[in-house]
This record gives structure tokens, C-alpha cells and sequence, in this order.
């Protein structure tokens, strides 16, 4: 049973990107924290498996945007290289095609314009030029007023737009990624490539708004490997905070909470204890909220739009294996010969038969060929799953049917061939992540107001406050950690605003009663 938090603590509720960054900045500002999370390991979608190589990675891979992270380290009063370890690949990603050619983009986009002109041509490059111009005044505009904020800003989007009027041809409603891509690029297969950052969203290139295009921009601004994997970044970011002084119980499922007065809530855990808390921030899928899976008192706290329809799941692989048949970058993606039949056969709900696979090889980086068995982490979209049960063994034998035939197809072989134990399958998702669907990016982005959609940090329950990638403003590590810094922003806002009240009501100096105390519980399996 975990001791009692502190008087006038902020209950995190989930030890994922969100919860972490959003206790880190409470606890820099010297507010008390304390989080629980039903793991035995901070991260929430970052995890790892066991393998003969050590520890895969079997959650996110790619960070981007590491200003975000070094930000919010620094306004903790912390160095981030202190805790996390990273190194910056000059090489994005390599990516394969069926009839065997394959392009390297680069963290250096004169690099990257060579490359496409000595993939596609002079057309392919000047195509490439005029798109990064575009998708880089796009994310310029939207920067501000979308993923800074702590809710997206309609006049300041407008103004944006005004000011740069060759942006407003992909903002027309119905405009599809697809369609800005095919009106982009001549060479498909190029236009295949940039269609691929629709699923960093758990979006179809052929239903996501052409907005959606400025994703490419957070990938162009580099990506880095951390030392220890994905794993290293969850660490690095609960010691930080627990070195400002938060406290961490691990193996602690919430089951229930119940709303005590105007903004108190009551936390059963299953452990067998109980809190009372003033303030809550929830890094959960706000499904959870919204389907009443917490308790009835918090499923308003979300509407139905903000969480449905879902986003894409996975199949994920993660194993050890020597490989041979390609020379492998860190991250690589091998794609089918026909994208849209592909996800007509996601979005019907069936594996597809020639799927684009992405794979990242853990173990390798620029300048490093590792020997012996390496660690590989193979992900294959799939659509939501509805209800619970367990995974087919019909569907888990198409997975490796599919996953390692059209690998072989592209001329990449692996020694071993895994088991049923490196799977993680959409309804593996759905159950370890309750409410989600198997979903790994909250609401579906498909729709021109899907970002408008998406829940914002503050609730509509006072002093209960979200955090994660079902929240605004949206999937990936940076999104989600900057709503954690946007819950905790609106936390200290809100306490310094109720402090003043307090002392102009009351100059004596009362204090209020404490915000947490220990009683008891039943069981639970929700966190």
C-alpha cells in the first residue's frame, strides 16, 4: 500500500509522457505530486519486452521535437542531458519499394534534395522543394495557436492563414492529405512517402485533412536515438521528478473516482487504499472518462466527439534476430505496392495482405553495425478493435504470414522467426490500455475539425485536469508531454487564482482542509 500523499498534492493518475511532464512542472514550480500507475515501469505506451539481445522496444521509437523535452527539463531548473542520453541521426529513415529502389531522407533537407533527385529526378526534387517550403510556413503558422496553446486559437489560426494565403488551398474543408500529395508530387511513389506521416496520427492518408502534411516538418527538424531506447526518456523523466521530490507508486490501478464537493474527488485504488484529492491530472485515454469505466461522476468530463471515432492500432513485433538481405538504417519503412488498397483493408478491419511495414532497427544507428543477434521492432497498422476477447490464432498466423512474407518480398530475412510472445496485437492494446479500442492515438484525425475536437486540458470537472495523446493537441512524445505542461500551467494558474481569493476573503491567513487523506478501498484494474 502506498503512504498517504502530502497535504495540497496534485494526484497524477498515470505515469505516461503526459503525466510525467506534467508532474515534472508542478514539482519544479514546488507544488507536491504524487502519481500512481498500474505498471511496475513509468512510460505508459513506452515499454519493452524481453529478448535474447535485452530489453526491445515495443511502444514509440521516433523522438522528435527534442526542444520540447530540453524546455521542460529546463523549466525545472534541471538539465535534460543530465537524465536522458541522446544522439542525433543524420539519417530520418531509409525507405524501400516493391521494385526495389529506395530513398534516405535527412536531417539536412539540401541532403534530402539530393537524395530525391538522384531518386526521382529534377521534377522529383524541385516537387520536394516546394512541398518542404509549403509544409514549413504551415507548421510555422500552426505552431502557436494550435500545438502551444493550451487550446487550439481559431482567431489566431485565421490571422495565420491571412498572412500566408498559399496555406488556405489545403485548409478547404474536404481536402484530403492524398489529394494535396497527388497535386504535389508527380512521382507516387513520393507521394506514398509523405502520405506515410498520417499514421504518426493514427490517420489515413486518403481521410486526413491536407493540414496534416506539416507533420513531415516535426521529422525534418531531426530525430534522435536514446541511449537505454524509448525506455531511457520514461526513466530519465520520472527521476527528475522524483529527484524535485514526487512520489511514485508503481503497480497501483485506479478503480474509481467519485466527485466530493465542488471540486474534490475520492481515488480508490487496488491496492486496497484510498485518497481524497483536490486536483487530479488523468494521462489515460480519455475513453476511459467518457465510457464511465472511473466511475459514473467523470464521464461528462469529456464529450463523445472529443473520443470517437478511434484512431489506427498496431500489430507490433518486437524481438531479437540477425538479420541479412538489406543494409538497415535505425528507422526504415518498406512500403506496398498498392497504398490504397491497403487501407481499404484497414479501415474494413482485416490485416492487409501486402502491408507497409516499419521497421526499427534498435541496435543500429549512423556508424554502427552491431553483431550478433539485434533488437528489431516491426509495426503494422490495423484499425481499432471493438469489445474484448482474445487474439485469434487465425489473426495472429496472418500477422506473421504478411509481416515477414512481404519483408522477404523486399529481400529482408531474419534467422528467427518470433513467437506469439513478441506480438502485441490491437486487443493486447485495448486491454492494457482500458478505454482506448487498441486505439494508440486517441480520436480519429480524419476531419477538417478533428483537432478542434480533441479534449482539452482542463475538463469540464473542476480540478480534473487531462493529460496524454488523446488530448489536445494530440498524438506523438512531444504532443503529449507539452499537454502535460499545459495541465500543469492550468493547475498553478487556477491554485494562484483561488489563493488570492482566499487571502482577500479570508486575511487571517486560514488555510483549507487537506486536500488528500488515507482511508480504504476494494479492488481495482483501472489506471
Amino acid at each position: 500500500m502506498p503512504k498517504a500523499p502530502p497535504q495540497d498534492s496534485t494526484l497524477v493518475i498515470g505515469a505516461g509522457v503526459g503525466g510525467l511532464a506534467a508532474a515534472l512542472r508542478l514539482a519544479g514550480a514546488g507544488r507536491p505530486v504524487h502519481v500512481v500507475e498500474a505498471a511496475d515501469h513509468p512510460g505508459g505506451k513506452i515499454r519493452t519486452v524481453s529478448s535474447i539481445a535485452g530489453p526491445v522496444d515495443a511502444g514509440p521509437t521516433v523522438l522528435t521535437l527534442r526542444p520540447v523535452f530540453e524546455e521542460l527539463f529546463a523549466e525545472a531548473g534541471l538539465e535534460m542531458a543530465d537524465y536522458v542520453t541522446t544522439v542525433r541521426e543524420p539519417l530520418l529513415a531509409r525507405h524501400w519499394w516493391p521494385d526495389g529502389t529506395s530513398l534516405d531522407l535527412h536531417a539536412e533537407v539540401e541532403a534530402t534534395a539530393d537524395a530525391v533527385h538522384a531518386f526521382a529526378g529534377p521534377e522529383g526534387e524541385q516537387d520536394f522543394r516546394a512541398f518542404h517550403k509549403r509544409t514549413s510556413a504551415m507548421f510555422q503558422a500552426f505552431d502557436a495557436p494550435v500545438m502551444r496553446s493550451a487550446s487550439p486559437d481559431i482567431t489566431r489560426i485565421l490571422l495565420a492563414c491571412l498572412k500566408a494565403p498559399s496555406m488556405l488551398g489545403w485548409l478547404m474543408p474536404g481536402r484530403t492529405m492524398w489529394s494535396a500529395l497527388t497535386s504535389s508530387f508527380r512521382d507516387p511513389r513520393l507521394q506514398q512517402l509523405f502520405g506515410r506521416y498520417a499514421t504518426y496520427v493514427g490517420g489515413s492518408p486518403f481521410q486526413a485533412p491536407a493540414l496534416l502534411s506539416l507533420i513531415w516538418q516535426a521529422e525534418a527538424g531531426g530525430v534522435w536515438r536514446i541511449e537505454g531506447g524509448m525506455a531511457g526518456l520514461a526513466n530519465g523523466l520520472a527521476k527528475a521528478a522524483a529527484d524535485l521530490g514526487v512520489e511514485f507508486s508503481y503497480g497501483s490501478a485506479v478503480q474509481r473516482v467519485c466527485r466530493a464537493g465542488e471540486t474534490g474527488f475520492r481515488v480508490r485504488l487496488a491496492d486496497g487504499s484510498q485518497f481524497t484529492a483536490g486536483r487530479i491530472v488523468f494521462n489515460g485515454d480519455p475513453a476511459a472518462l467518457h465510457t464511465g469505466l472511473l466511475g459514473p461522476d467523470l464521464s461528462d468530463a469529456v464529450d463523445a466527439p472529443g473520443v470517437t471515432p478511434r484512431s489506427l492500432s498496431a500489430h507490433v513485433w518486437s524481438f531479437a534476430a540477425k538479420p541479412s538481405g538489406r543494409d538497415l538504417a535505425h528507422h526504415n519503412v518498406f512500403f506496398s505496392a498498392d497504398y490504397r488498397s491497403e487501407f481499404r483493408e484497414i479501415m474494413g478491419g482485416a490485416i492487409p495482405t501486402d502491408p507497409t511495414l516499419y521497421v526499427c532497427a534498435q541496435d543500429r544507428g549512423t556508424g554502427i553495425t552491431p553483431n550478433g543477434p539485434e533488437r528489431f521492432e516491426i509495426i503494422m497498422n490495423a484499425a481499432p478493435v471493438e469489445g474484448e476477447g482474445q487474439t485469434s490464432a487465425e489473426e495472429i498466423r496472418a500477422c506473421q504470414t504478411h509481416t515477414f512474407r512481404t519483408l522477404s518480398r523486399h529481400g529482408l530475412d531474419f534467422d528467427i522467426a518470433p513467437e506469439r510472445r513478441h506480438l502485441t496485437t490491437p486487443k493486447d492494446l485495448a486491454a492494457r490500455f482500458p478505454g482506448s479500442a487498441g486505439s494508440i492515438y486517441g480520436r480519429s484525425p480524419h476531419g477538417m475539425m478533428a483537432t478542434f475536437q480533441r479534449p482539452a486540458v482542463q475538463s469540464r470537472i473542476p480540478g480534473l485536469y487531462l493529460a496524454g495523446g488523446g488530448v489536445h493537441p494530440g498524438a506523438g512524445l512531444p504532443m503529449a508531454a507539452t499537454s502535460g505542461r499545459h495541465a500543469a500551467e492550468a493547475i498553478l494558474t487556477d491554485h494562484a487564482s483561488i489563493s488570492r481569493s482566499r487571502r482577500t476573503a479570508m486575511p487571517g491567513g486560514m488555510s483549507t482542509a487537506s486536500r488528500m487523506t488515507p482511508a480504504t478501498a476494494s479492488r481495482s484494474s483501472v489506471s
